[in-house]
């Protein structure tokens, strides 16, 4: 029997004039099949200052995302530390390294993606996605900055609708958060 992959899909995140966004999609697939439409993937962690959204096998997405925000604990809120511990333990941690997921990770100043090859990247633009739609999420998003002056929260909101239109693995069920 093949392995079926439980997947939580498309998070866009991104900072304008001041204010963090992140926000998901509700779909979660095992396989080909949508199991459930309205699943939460984004989250204020450590005293409301930080936005973590994740992607990929949800169990380990949420393991990870555990892991972060006792991270964030452990180094009193400080984001990139934390990001980069997190990166450290994930993969050199025999178990860890082992986890199928994606953090993007935002805060007032900074977005990153963290990925379990130890990696911590802060895109230039400071737009992050992660997730089966990411992609189409970050092109549209990055257009929409580029071209009008749609506050954050729109940007994230019309980029997640527009991957919903493209990507079979992701819906138009947003849940947003902002800082």
């Amino acid at each position: 029997m093949q392995r079926q992959l439980i997947r939580s899909t498309t998070v866009l995140g991104l900072i304008r004039d001041g204010k963090a966004v992140l926000g998901a999609d509700g779909q979660v697939t095992v396989g080909e099949t949508v199991m459930k439409h309205h699943s939460r993937k984004v989250r204020k962690m450590y005293r409301g200052t930080v936005l973590a959204g994740f992607a990929g096998s949800a169990a380990d997405a949420f393991t990870l995302s555990e892991k972060f925000e006792a991270k964030l604990e452990e180094y009193h809120g400080n984001f990139e530390r934390a990001a980069v511990e997190l990166a450290k333990d994930w993969r050199t941690d025999k178990y860890l390294r082992r986890l199928e997921a994606l953090l993007a990770v935002v805060n007032n100043d900074k977005a990153l993606i963290i990925s379990g090859t130890g990696d911590v990247i802060e895109p230039d633009d400071g737009i992050v996605a992660i997730g089966s739609g990411g992609s189409y999420a970050l092109a549209a998003a990055r257009m929409l900055i580029r071209h009008t002056d749609m506050p954050a929260r729109t940007i994230v909101e019309e980029a997640l609708r527009t991957a919903a239109d493209i990507c079979i693995y992701t819906n138009s069920n947003i849940v947003i958060e902002e800082l």
